[in-house]
């Protein structure tokens, strides 16, 4: 499949382009600045394509068969870039794939956007942002998969994770590296049992193929 990145050039954006790269699946991979595209080749993108989440970039749909969204406004913008970028850009991206004929859209989330009040001011605006784009997902007609990591860090890939659909009671001291959210993002693409559905995932103790079979 020609799966569209966007977000490509964020640090699981960029974990997602070289998975893609060492699957069957042909990475295009969205960005923002035209210096940026000779990352993205380096990283293994089999296209590169330019658009701006806070503009128009239905052309970067030409020629896709599924989507994953891996954008995100960053710690260092305010509240406003959020509600641009990770809601609204999520919400364009869903009206331009439904307006393509691109059924398969995976997102990535956040743990905590299923209770924002509970995530502290600071977190709050973020969590808000990320719940609303979910749930607008989910009263499309495509089909969707959600996937909310945990606490990311910077390790090592390990395939190792856990899936929860209930969400995880506690995360203290939890995290999960950047490389594997990347992978179970492009692991799920073609599970039809993840159609649908919305789970959480951190670094665990088996595989992912193992953990997303009963997702």
């Amino acid at each position: 499949m020609n799966v569209l990145v966007i977000g490509a050039n964020g640090q699981v954006g960029r974990n997602i382009v070289k998975e893609l790269a060492d699957t069957n699946h042909n990475a295009v991979a969205m960005v923002r600045k035209e210096e940026q595209k000779e990352k993205m080749q380096e990283l293994g993108a089999a296209k590169v394509v330019l658009g701006d989440l806070e503009g128009d970039f239905s052309e970067a749909f030409e020629d896709v068969d599924a989507v994953i969204f891996a954008a995100g406004s960053g710690p260092k913008t305010g509240a406003e870039k959020t509600l641009t970028i990770d809601l609204w850009g999520s919400v364009k991206a869903a009206k331009y794939a439904e307006d393509k004929g691109v059924k398969r859209f995976v997102q990535l989330g956040s743990v905590g956007s299923d209770n924002p009040d509970a995530g502290g001011e600071e977190m709050k605006p973020y969590l808000v942002a990320k719940r609303t784009a979910d749930e607008i997902l989910q009263a499309t007609k495509l089909d969707y998969t959600i996937v909310r990591p945990g606490a990311l860090s910077d390790e090592e890939k390990t395939g190792k994770v856990e899936v929860s659909a209930e969400g995880f009671k506690s995360m203290e001291g939890r995290s999960i590296p950047r490389a594997d959210v990347a992978h179970v993002l492009v692991d799920v693409l073609e599970r039809q049992n993840t159609y649908g559905k919305v789970f959480e995932i951190l670094q665990g103790e088996e595989d992912a193929e193992t953990q997303l079979e009963s997702v």
